[in-house]
């Protein structure tokens, strides 16, 4: 039986140069790295379970995602997982955040 290759695994696949050089990041993105290291240090999940997560977004939103988009994907999920935050109250938080965000715009 032929092994299936996942979405993240490029390995071997022609995947172009590597920019190596370090970049500023956006707030948004250190405070997902701080959070993931919160959870992580209060052992909510360890890295092999954020890995899973993340490999686990399939192709569709894998290949869509930034690599700091997929953590927060995976940080959710795992939240959501093991019964820390629930859907409902996701959605409720989103809401709630876009409302403030549209307001914001508008002053």
């Amino acid at each position: 039986m032929a092994h299936q290759r996942a979405v993240h695994d490029m390995g071997g696949l022609e995947a172009g140069s590597v920019d190596a050089a370090g970049h500023d990041h956006a707030p948004w993105e250190k405070k997902i790295d701080a959070i993931r290291n919160l959870l992580s240090q209060q052992n909510y999940f360890g890295v092999d379970e954020l890995r899973r997560a993340i490999e686990a977004l399939g192709p569709g939103v894998y290949d869509d995602l930034s690599y700091y988009e997929r953590w927060t994907a995976a940080v959710t999920r795992l939240l959501q997982e093991k019964g820390v935050i629930t859907t409902d109250e996701l959605g409720r938080m989103m809401a709630l955040v876009e409302r403030e965000w549209q307001e914001a715009r508008k002053s």
